[in-house]
C-alpha cells in the first residue's frame, strides 16, 4: 500500500492559483487527487489549471473571495457538484496589509484578519458536514491543512494586523482538530518561512533583506512554492494519520539559526 496515494481523493485549495497555493495543488494532483483551486484573478488561474492538466489532474476553478460567507458555501457545493464529494481542505488564501500599529486603519486590519482568519474559518465551517463524511469512510479521512507562518510564533515589525492573523490561524487549527478529531477530521497548520510569492514581492525589493534572509537559512535560499508540495501530500494522506493539530514549520531551517 502506498500511504501517500491520493487517488480517489477531493481537494479544494484556496489562493491555489499561485503561489504556495499552487506549490500543494501541484502536489496533491501529482499523488493523484481531483483539484479544485479558488481565488480573485481568474486570469491568473488559467496558468494554473494549464500545470494541473500537465500533471494529468482533473481540476477546476471558482472566483471568489475568501471573506464572504455565500462563497465559502459556493465553493463546497460547487466541489461536490462537480467531483461528487470533498475530503481535503486546504486553506491557503492570504493576504498582508503593511503598516506601523499606531497608525495602521481599521480597514488594514480588516484586510489580514478577514482574509487570513475569518475567510478560513468560514470555509472550514461550510466543508464540516463533507469532511466528517470523509471521516466516516475511513479513520481520519477528512483533512484540513491550513497555512500560517512563522509569524505564527514570532512577529514582525509593521504587521500586527498580519501576526494577529497568522497566531489566530495556529489557535484555530488547534481547536478545530480537538473539536472535530473525533468526527475524523485531522487539522493541521503548516507554518511557512520566507517564500518567493506576490506577497513577499515588496520584501524582496528592499537593500540587503533579501540576501540576509538567504544568508541565515542554512538552505542557502528563499523558499519556492513548489517546496511545499510534499507537505501538503503528507498531511493529505494516510502517512499523516495519527497527526492532528500540529504545527509543521517549512524555512529552510531560518527560524532555528542562532547566529
Amino acid at each position: 500500500m502506498n500511504i501517500f496515494e491520493l487517488t480517489g481523493r477531493v481537494a479544494v485549495v484556496t489562493g491555489g492559483n499561485g503561489g504556495i497555493g499552487l506549490g500543494m495543488a501541484k502536489g496533491l494532483a501529482g499523488a493523484g487527487a481531483k483539484v479544485m483551486i479558488t481565488g480573485r484573478n481568474a486570469a491568473k488561474a488559467e496558468s494554473a489549471l494549464h500545470q494541473l492538466a500537465e500533471l494529468g489532474a482533473e481540476a477546476g476553478f471558482i472566483e471568489g473571495d475568501v471573506r464572504e460567507e455565500a462563497f465559502a458555501a459556493k465553493v463546497v457545493a460547487d466541489t461536490v457538484a462537480r467531483f461528487g464529494k470533498l475530503d481535503i481542505l486546504v486553506n491557503n488564501a492570504g493576504a498582508h496589509a503593511y503598516g506601523s500599529a499606531e497608525k495602521l486603519s481599521l480597514d488594514d486590519w480588516h484586510v489580514d484578519i478577514d482574509t487570513n482568519l475569518t475567510g478560513m474559518f468560514l470555509l472550514c465551517r461550510a466543508a464540516y458536514a463533507e469532511l466528517k463524511r470523509a471521516g466516516a469512510e475511513r479513520p481520519h479521512g477528512g483533512r484540513i491543512i491550513n497555512v500560517g507562518s512563522l509569524a505564527s510564533t514570532g512577529a514582525l515589525a509593521y504587521s500586527v494586523n498580519y501576526c494577529a492573523s497568522k497566531g489566530g490561524v495556529l489557535q484555530l487549527s488547534k481547536a478545530l482538530a480537538v473539536e472535530w478529531g473525533p468526527d475524523g477530521i485531522n487539522v493541521n497548520c503548516v507554518l511557512p518561512g520566507w517564500v518567493e510569492t506576490d506577497i513577499t514581492a515588496s520584501t524582496k525589493t528592499v537593500p540587503g533583506l533579501p540576501e540576509m534572509i538567504a544568508g541565515r537559512t542554512p538552505a542557502g535560499r528563499w523558499g519556492q512554492p513548489d517546496d511545499f508540495a510534499g507537505i501538503a501530500v503528507f498531511l493529505a494522506s494516510r502517512a499523516s494519520d495519527f497527526m492532528n493539530g500540529s504545527g509543521v514549520t517549512i524555512d529552510g531551517g531560518y527560524s532555528i539559526k542562532l547566529l
